[in-house]
C-alpha cells in the first residue's frame, strides 16, 4: 500500500447499535475502493471485517477491525466496531484512535439506545460526525421519520444532505440537498443526473432551509447575505459545511442501501471532503524529562511518538501492537522506547492491516493508524518514542467489568494453559479480569455481560483448546458473635512416655473490630499457664479464625481473653496449649450466638427517567435499600443504593432488558452486615459438610 501523507489521511469509526449495518457498511466501501473483487455478506461469515471464528458463527462482531479504504487519493482508516454492549472496550480503544464517526443508524429500527450511546462517545470524544441511514432498499423505511427522530434528540445539529427517491416503493435513487439536484441509481451505485419528483419538493425546500440556516450561522457575512434572500454557491455551502463539521455544530445525515452499493460512494467522498485530516486535531502528551506538555498534534515534522490502541494475540495471526502515530514519520527500522516500561524495541517491520491481512508499508506519517509485530514489552495504552525524547500520552478510559462468574477446567491439569490463555486474552480485552480468590479457594473471572464471558470460554476451546466450565461464584460471607462467653478447653492424652496436657479458661466477646478477625489479650495471674505458652494459644486462634464452627467461613470481630489455665511440668508443650485453645474456641463461639455476615456493595444505577420506578422496584426485591436518587440533567437519574452482594449476581443482564440496554451500574465493597435468618439457615445448612471436615 501507499504511503500517505497526514493531510491525506482520514481516521474514521463506525458507531451503532448492534445489527445496524456497520460491517456490511465497510465491506461495501472496500469493494468499492476496489480492495476486494467480490462484496462479502455478514450471514456468509466472508466480510473483510469479522474474521475471527466466533463473529463468523454468530454473525456479528466481536472486536474492532481496521480496514484501510484509499478513496480518491486519501486513506480512509475505517475501524469498524462491534454495536452490542458486552463489547463497550473494542469500541471506546477504537474511538480514542478516531478523529470523526459515522454513526450507522437503521432505517427499520430507526434510532436505539446503541444510537444514543455513540451519540455520547462522540460528545465525550468531541468527534465530528455524520449519520448514515442504512436498509434504504427496504421498501417501507421511512428516512424522514429516522431525520424527526434524530432532530427530536439533538436539535438543529441535524441536518439531511440527500434524501431519497422511491417509485412504486423501491428505492431507486435521492436528492441532494446542497446541489439541489435529483441523482437515479444504475448499475453498480453508479448515479445519472434526474429531475426531482414534484411530491418531494416541500422536503428539499425544508431540508435546504434547514442547511442554509447553519451555513449562515457560520459567519456575520453570511448571515447578512442569508437575511437579504441572497443565495449561497455550492462551493461555500461545501466549505461551511466542512468548517461546521469539524466544529461538530453540524451533523449531517446521508443514506443509502450498502447491500446494494447505493450511498456508499457518496459518502466515502463526504468523509473525504467535510471530516478532518488528523493534523487539524489536539494531540498532547507528556515530555518525561521536562514534565511539560508536548503537543504533538499530529505534526510529521515533531519527534517521532505514537499511542498504543489495541492489541491484537491471535495464536494463528500472532501479536500485534495497533498504533496511531502521534507525531514525526515512524519508519520500519526505527528503535523507539517504551516510554512507560523504559524497554528499547527495534521495530523490523511496519504494517497496515486489511482486516486480518497484514500489508507491510516502509513508513507511517503522523496521524496514520499501523500495527508492528512481536513488540514484547508493549501493551494497549502503551507510548512509543525516541530515546531522546520519551513523551507520554493519556491512556483511554476503558469501561470496568463487573459482571463476575466463577470458572473451572474441565479437565484437571489444564489450569496452567488457561491461566497462559487469559493471560494473552486480557492483553487484547482490557475489559476482562481474571481475579484468585484465596479465601474462598475460587477462580472468578470479570467481564461486561453474559455474552461477553461466553465468548471468552469458547475462544479459550476453539483457539487454545482449553475448557473452562462457568458457575455462579462463591459469596464470601464471614462469621461473628454476638455475646460473650466463659468456656475452658483442656487437652489430655497419655500414651507410653510423655503424654499430652493443655489447658486454657478463655473468655470470647465482639471486639467491635469487624476489619480484623481477632483480638487476643491474656490476663493470666500467678502462672497459671507459663508466658512460654502464650504464643501457641494464639496459634490455636489464628488457626480457628480461617474456617469458623458456624459455616466454615473466616471468622471475624472476635476478642479472646486467656485468663487462666493449667499445666504440667512434663507433659505440657506448644501442640497441647494450641489443641486446648482450638477446643476453647469452637465452644465459646458456639456459645456467644454465632451470625453469619454478609458482604454488602454500594451501588450506582444510571438510568433513564421512565424507568426508574422499574428498577426501584427490582432493587427492593433484591433486598437493596435505596439510600438516594439524584437527576444527571440529561434525562437520566443515578440511583445509589445499598445490596446485598448475594443479590446482585445476573444484574446486567436484568438491568438491560428492564431498560432496552440503555442502564449502566457500577458498584463497590462497603461493608459486613448480619445476613437476615433464613438466608443464615440456608448457608449453614449448605456447607454443613465443611464444617465437619474441618472438624477432623
Amino acid at each position: 500500500m501507499d504511503v500517505f501523507r497526514t493531510d491525506r489521511i482520514r481516521n474514521v469509526v463506525l458507531l451503532g447499535h448492534g445489527g445496524a449495518g456497520k460491517t456490511t457498511l465497510a465491506e461495501a466501501m472496500a469493494y468499492l475502493a476496489g480492495m476486494t473483487n467480490r462484496l462479502g455478506r455478514v450471514e456468509d461469515g466472508n466480510t473483510v471485517s469479522d474474521y475471527d471464528k466466533e463473529e463468523i458463527k454468530r454473525h456479528f462482531s466481536i472486536s474492532t477491525t481496521l480496514i484501510p479504504v484509499p478513496w480518491d487519493k486519501v486513506k480512509i482508516n475505517v475501524l469498524d466496531t462491534p454495536g452490542y454492549f458486552d463489547f463497550v472496550g473494542e469500541v471506546e480503544e477504537a474511538v480514542s484512535a478516531a478523529d470523526a464517526a459515522i454513526i450507522v443508524v437503521s432505517g427499520k429500527a430507526g434510532v436505539q439506545v446503541g444510537t444514543q450511546k455513540a451519540w455520547n462517545l462522540c460528545e465525550k470524544y468531541k468527534l465530528p460526525r455524520m449519520i448514515f441511514v442504512t436498509d434504504m432498499d427496504v421498501d417501507d423505511v421511512s428516512y424522514r421519520k429516522v431525520v424527526e427522530q434524530l432532530t427530536e434528540l439533538y436539535g438543529k445539529k441535524i441536518a439531511p444532505l440527500h434524501f431519497p427517491i422511491r417509485e412504486d416503493g423501491k428505492f431507486v435513487g435521492y436528492v441532494n440537498v446542497v446541489k439541489q439536484a435529483g441523482r437515479k441509481y444504475i448499475d453498480k451505485g453508479k448515479k445519472e443526473e434526474c429531475p426531482i419528483p414534484e411530491y418531494l419538493d416541500e422536503y428539499l425546500e425544508k431540508y435546504h432551509d434547514i442547511l442554509m440556516e447553519s451555513v449562515a450561522e457560520t459567519s456575520e457575512e453570511f448571515m447578512d447575505r442569508y437575511f437579504e434572500g441572497d443565495t449561497f454557491s455550492v462551493t461555500e455551502v461545501s466549505a461551511a459545511l466542512a468548517m461546521n463539521v469539524q466544529e461538530a455544530s453540524i451533523v449531517p445525515v446521508c443514506m443509502g442501501s450498502p447491500i446494494n452499493l447505493r450511498g456508499v460512494s457518496n459518502l466515502l467522498d463526504d468523509i473525504c471532503g467535510y471530516f478532518p485530516s488528523p493534523d487539524k486535531r489536539s494531540c498532547n502528551g507528556i515530555a518525561q524529562k521536562t514534565n511539560e506538555i508536548f503537543e504533538a498534534n499530529y505534526d510529521f515534522t515533531k519527534a517521532k511518538s505514537a499511542y498504543v490502541w489495541k492489541t491484537i494475540a491471535d495464536p494463528f495471526l500472532g501479536k500485534y501492537s495497533l498504533i496511531k502515530v502521534c507525531s514525526g514519520v515512524i519508519k520500519s527500522d526505527d528503535i523507539l522506547v517504551n516510554v512507560e516500561k523504559g524497554e528499547e524495541e527495534r521495530l523490523n517491520k511496519l504494517y497496515v492491516l486489511e482486516g486480518s491481512k497484514p500489508i507491510e508499508v516502509p513508513e507511517l506519517h503522523a496521524g496514520d493508524i499501523g500495527a508492528i509485530a512481536k513488540l514484547n514489552s508493549v501493551q494497549t495504552g502503551d507510548s512509543l518514542a525516541t530515546k531522546a525524547n520519551p513523551i507520554f500520552y493519556p491512556k483511554a478510559v476503558i469501561s470496568t467489568p463487573y459482571t463476575c462468574k466463577r470458572f473451572k477446567a474441565v479437565k484437571k491439569g489444564d489450569e496452567d494453559k488457561i491461566s497462559q490463555a487469559l493471560a494473552k486474552m486480557m492483553s487484547e480485552d482490557k475489559t476482562l479480569r481474571v481475579v484468585n480468590d484465596s479465601a474462598n479457594r475460587q477462580s472468578l473471572i470479570y467481564g461486561i455481560g453474559d455474552q461477553h464471558l461466553d465468548i471468552v470460554a469458547n475462544k479459550l476451546k476453539e483457539r487454545y483448546k482449553v475448557d473452562i466450565e462457568l458457575s455462579k461464584p462463591k459469596v464470601p460471607f464471614r462469621e461473628t458473635l454476638r455475646k460473650n462467653s466463659d468456656v475452658e478447653g483442656k487437652h489430655k492424652k497419655q500414651s507410653g512416655g510423655h503424654g499430652q496436657y493443655g489447658h486454657v479458661k478463655m473468655r470470647f466477646e465482639p471486639s467491635g473490630d469487624l476489619e480484623t478477625p481477632y483480638v487476643f489479650e491474656q490476663v493470666v495471674v500467678g502462672g497459671a499457664v507459663p508466658k512460654n505458652y502464650f504464643p501457641a494459644v494464639e496459634k490455636g486462634l489464628q488457626e480457628c479464625v480461617l474456617k469458623g464452627p458456624l459455616a466454615a467461613y473466616p471468622v471475624v470481630g472476635v476478642k479472646a481473653t486467656l485468663y487462666d489455665g493449667s499445666y504440667h511440668p512434663v507433659d505440657s508443650s506448644e501442640m497441647a496449649f494450641k489443641m486446648a485453645t482450638i477446643l476453647a474456641f469452637k465452644k465459646g463461639f458456639m456459645d456467644a450466638s454465632p451470625v453469619l455476615l454478609e458482604p454488602i456493595v454500594s451501588m450506582k444505577v444510571t438510568v433513564p427517567d421512565k424507568y426508574t420506578g422499574d428498577v426501584m422496584g427490582d432493587l427492593n426485591k433484591r433486598r437493596g435499600r435505596v439510600l438516594g436518587m439524584t437527576p444527571d440533567h440529561q434525562g437520566n437519574t443515578i440511583i445509589e443504593a445499598d445490596v446485598p452482594q448475594l443479590e446482585i449476581y445476573g444484574y446486567s443482564t436484568d438491568l438491560r432488558s428492564m431498560t432496552g440496554g440503555s442502564g449502566e451500574f457500577s458498584y463497590e465493597f462497603a461493608r459486613y452486615e448480619q445476613a437476615p435468618g433464613d438466608i443464615q439457615a440456608k448457608e449453614i445448612e449448605a456447607r454443613a459438610s465443611k464444617v465437619d471436615k474441618a472438624e477432623e
